[in-house]
């Protein structure tokens, strides 16, 4: 590959998002700009993004879950409802 000049890349990311990454790469001793330029570099190696990119589906018993709240949500009857945590969670786990 033909060594070219540098170019600018101008984005716009969420500014909680940035810091976090930041921190990341601080601890591994590379900048934001590094770690971007990896992601292309990679990219352009593999010719695509260089992760696995996919809608995750909950499974049967996630969905079992958020049917029953749904349900709950149609008719609070059928649920139980707390306005003391600490009673919540003694009744949870006793």
């Amino acid at each position: 590959m033909t060594k070219t000049k540098n170019t600018s890349l101008h984005l716009r990311v969420n500014g909680e998002i940035k810091q976090r990454a930041q921190q990341v790469y601080d601890d591994l001793g590379i900048t934001v700009a590094e770690a971007v330029n990896m992601f292309l570099h990679k990219s352009v190696i593999v010719g695509g993004i260089p992760f696995d990119v996919r809608k995750i589906e909950p499974n049967a018993e996630t969905m079992a879950a958020i049917k029953e709240v749904e349900e709950m949500k149609k008719n609070p009857s059928k649920g139980k409802g707390y306005t003391d945590v600490d009673v919540m969670i003694k009744e949870l786990l006793t």
